[in-house]
């Protein structure tokens, strides 16, 4: 298999069965299959205009992370470049299309992790409040808001919450995360009232007798993008004073944060989250440091 694959157009062969593989096999989301597939086009064009007759082995593969450090790009970059090329060699490897890994003895980039930006509860509160109520995009913008920071849900997640995936009796969400598994998330009492008058009092007002499975919805029937909802969180976030960095990672982060604080443990708030390693959910380490110190103070005589 791996003569066949050699000469012209080998490794954008081999990174299409791969990403065939991520897509297919995988079920991968889209937002992860495009974050591979640009990795791989900039891995793809440096081979070409390197000349690579076959698919790079160790020394052309350290040859392009070199290129990356020479281009200026950030360690986190970098380490992510890396990480979608162990990917993609390890299937091919798999495949039987290369005879070794050359990344596998590879290090990632040394990284400083930073602490995620996240919100205070007054201004959580300032921003939830923001929408306008008496219009239906106000009720619709008012519980996405309140459901993001209910349950921290990615925003591609949040977008592609169907009404099926709604169960306000039992306060749940189901959602559909990463590698395409679900989990159910709980949901505060707050946020099911905020979805409860947005089905009933905004969503046919935006539909006007049309039908769709998504739950928050535009007013031509479709749900709303991510890319909607970054516009539209970033006009509420102007509108009460947050005008820097207000992604819905933040919200994220908010909730996370604040689960913390209030004394949940890093493994209920991994699974809220869905990360499928601790080690990720470890970036809010600096919570529990915190909390640690507070009670330390608080209990111990000698403190």
């Amino acid at each position: 298999m791996i003569g066949c694959m050699k000469g012209k157009g080998a490794l954008a062969a081999a990174v299409d069965s791969f990403l065939d593989f991520c897509r297919i096999e995988k079920g991968l989301a889209a937002n992860s299959i495009a974050a591979y597939a640009r990795d791989l086009a900039k891995f793809v064009s440096w081979a070409g205009a390197e000349k690579q007759a076959a698919i790079p082995g160790a020394e052309g593969v350290r040859a392009f992370i070199d290129s990356l450090y020479r281009s200026g790009l950030s360690a986190r970059s970098i380490a992510r470049h890396l990480t979608t090329l162990r990917n993609c060699y390890r299937f091919l490897l798999r495949e039987g299309v290369v005879a070794a890994d050359p990344t596998a003895l590879l290090p990632l980039p040394r990284q400083w992790h930073s602490i995620p930006k996240y919100l205070n509860s007054e201004e959580i509160n300032r921003l939830l409040a923001s929408p306008d109520p008496s219009k239906p995009e106000g009720l619709r913008d008012r519980a996405m808001l309140e459901l993001l920071y209910a349950s921290g849900l990615r925003v591609s997640e949040l977008c592609a919450v169907e009404l099926s995936d709604l169960n306000l009796d039992l306060g749940v969400v189901r959602v559909m995360g990463k590698g395409r598994k679900q989990r159910l998330i709980p949901v505060g009492r707050s946020a099911a009232a905020a979805i409860t008058q947005w089905l009933t009092a905004g969503r046919p007002l935006l539909l006007r007798g049309k039908s769709s499975p998504a739950a928050f919805v535009t007013s031509r029937g479709g749900p709303l993008t991510r890319q909607g909802f970054w516009k539209l969180l970033a006009v509420h976030g102007k509108k009460v004073g947050i005008f820097h960095n207000l992604t819905p990672h933040v919200i994220r982060h908010s909730f996370a944060t604040h689960l913390l604080e209030g004394g949940a443990d890093l493994r209920s708030v991994q699974t809220m989250l869905g990360h499928a390693d601790i080690s990720t959910t470890q970036i809010y380490t600096h919570v529990v440091r915190e909390r640690l110190r507070k009670t330390v103070d608080q209990h111990h005589p000698r403190a």
